[in-house]
């Protein structure tokens, strides 16, 4: 038994050690650099603000402290910084992106993107984690003679989008094609800031698809229309306790049969991910980990979650093991089933 526990004993000691050596060589390896954060969005957006909150601080929790470098690069739903990512990047454990669902979405329902480039493939990258999960939401101006959910379908209403393989697209779409939402789509606005500014010049009526977090910021009031705004439906499977306690409806209530229903139950478990953190594929495992570590303790510390109250936002985070399996899930979708998501989106 001694000499059982002695061996024990040298074992454990050995496991400390090659924990603590991989703890230095990713210190080593992080200190006196820095880690670039791609931001799939523009700049201003409830995307951008909380992906420069996580530039803020994340760097005090990674092994050698790093500095970061945020940079935006929009375009087409954050293909573009997936892409770059995907292809471009170092994958060293330097280069990070923070992407919109469209970003995973996109290469399912469209093997390659524009132009006959072959799309990357979403499952190979380096998950870090998702910063929170969203409640989608879609909002109305009250003087567009939209004040609840039923009245699009009596009346048009003017929403504007970013375009192809953003959120706030795709959901425009799925509830004109799927539900028969009265929308007239406008769409080439760079981001959901620039959409939100057309919201209150009043050249458009509406916007869906977007991030009940990121109406809290930009459109405070919109839950109970006191300012001429209002949240007409909520597009999930779950309410948001927020919402339910103001009335809020799921637009799943208004699903014309149960076909529809289910299709827009997948539809709406795809978006989960809307503050999605990703490294590019083959980071070295330790520097991935100790990544992946610093992300939810960065989220969980008191003085992140004290800034994301301060811009009225939400934190909830999933870890790296977490997103993966949700994207793989995902990606494991009826082929009948992508084809037809697909259809209504073209």
């Amino acid at each position: 038994m001694t000499r059982l526990a002695g061996c024990f004993a040298a074992w454990f000691a050995a496991a400390c050690s090659l924990s603590a050596h991989a703890q230095d060589s990713v210190a080593d390896f992080y200190k006196d650099k820095r880690i670039t954060l791609m931001i799939g969005a523009s700049a201003g957006g409830g995307v951008d603000l909380f992906g420069r909150l996580i530039g803020k601080h994340m760097g005090r929790f990674v092994p050698g402290n790093p500095g970061f470098n945020v940079t935006n690069v929009p375009g087409a739903g954050s293909l573009t910084a997936a892409l770059n990512l995907y292809s471009l990047a170092p994958k060293d454990g330097t280069f990070m992106a923070e992407v919109l669902p469209g970003a995973f979405t996109q290469p399912l329902m469209q093997p390659t993107l524009a132009g006959g480039r072959a799309a990357y493939d979403p499952t190979k990258f380096s998950f870090v984690g998702n910063g929170n999960a969203e409640t989608i939401i879609c909002v109305a101006r009250l003087d567009s003679g939209v004040t609840k959910f039923e009245d699009v379908f009596a009346r048009e209403l003017i929403v504007g989008t970013p375009g192809g393989g953003s959120t706030v697209h795709e959901h425009s779409v799925v509830l004109k094609e799927v539900m028969g939402a009265k929308f007239k789509l406008v769409t080439g606005y760079p981001g959901t800031r620039e959409i939100v500014l057309a919201l209150e010049r009043g050249e458009i009526g509406g916007i869906c698809g977007f991030s009940f977090a990121t109406a809290k910021q930009q459109l405070p009031g919109a839950v109970d229309g006191s300012k001429g705004f209002k949240i007409i439906v909520q597009n999930g499977t779950e309410s948001h306790p927020e919402l339910k306690a103001a009335g809020t409806p799921l637009s799943l209530a208004f699903a014309k049969n149960e076909s529809d229903r289910k299709l827009l139950e997948l539809f709406y478990s795809l978006g989960r991910f809307s503050r999605a953190f990703m490294m590019p594929p083959g980071v070295p495992a330790d520097r991935l980990k100790a990544i992946q570590t610093a992300f939810i303790a960065a989220i969980k510390d008191k003085a992140f979650q004290e800034d994301i109250e301060k811009i009225q936002a939400e934190a909830l985070p999933q870890t790296g093991d977490e997103l993966k399996a949700m994207i793989d899930a995902m990606f494991a979708t009826p082929p009948d089933m992508v084809e037809r998501i697909n259809r209504i989106l073209q």
